[in-house]
């Protein structure tokens, strides 16, 4: 259950600290949840609490759970396991996102060259997170999402150095889910 309310965060692009933020709790109550450490996340009303944060519900976990193979949880005899927070840059990703590796240094300190990103291509991302234009010409421009209209997408670098694309030279804007440091 925790790995599918972390998923589900990653998902809406906040960070354990925004999360938790949002619901007067700090980064390590909100990790205690997630690792598994905190077994009130099997409340209903705690469950109601954490995803309202993510702007979600209860049955978004569940629904994760039973059809996300990112998220692994069986029966063990002290609660849920899970295949843990590894990444294996070997496994392909899954059907609703896609991973690829960062090749130059432009985005740091927020992404650096071999950091590997995970986007989700159907996911619009939420203002100030981390962001993939994919461009009609093939080419995927990584960014700070700072707006798109019909006309106009914009991104920043970390830097807040800003970059307007025109909406005919767009395929799509993508949420990105996860970065992966290389190690």
């Amino acid at each position: 259950m925790g790995e599918a309310l972390a998923h589900l965060r990653r998902a809406r692009g906040l960070s354990q600290a925004e999360a938790g933020s949002r619901i007067g709790m700090t980064s390590q109550g909100w990790s205690l949840y997630e690792s598994g450490r905190r077994a009130g996340i099997f409340r209903p009303d705690v469950q109601r609490r954490l995803t309202q944060a993510l702007d979600a519900t209860p049955e978004d976990l569940a629904f994760i759970l039973a059809n996300d193979n990112t998220v692994e949880a069986s029966p063990a005899a002290d609660g849920v396991a899970s295949k843990g927070r590894g990444f294996d840059h070997g496994a392909p990703a899954s059907p609703s996102t896609i991973k690829f590796r960062m090749g130059s240094d432009d985005m740091a300190p927020w992404a650096f060259a071999d950091t590997v990103i995970e986007y989700a291509p159907a996911r619009l991302p939420r203002q100030g997170a981390g962001c993939v234009v994919e461009l009609n010409d093939g080419r995927r421009l990584v960014g700070l999402f700072v707006q798109a209209d019909e006309n106009h997408v914009v991104v920043a670098d970390p830097a807040g150095q800003r970059v307007s694309l025109s909406g005919k030279h767009v395929r799509a804007v993508c949420a990105v889910i996860a970065r992966y440091d290389p190690d």
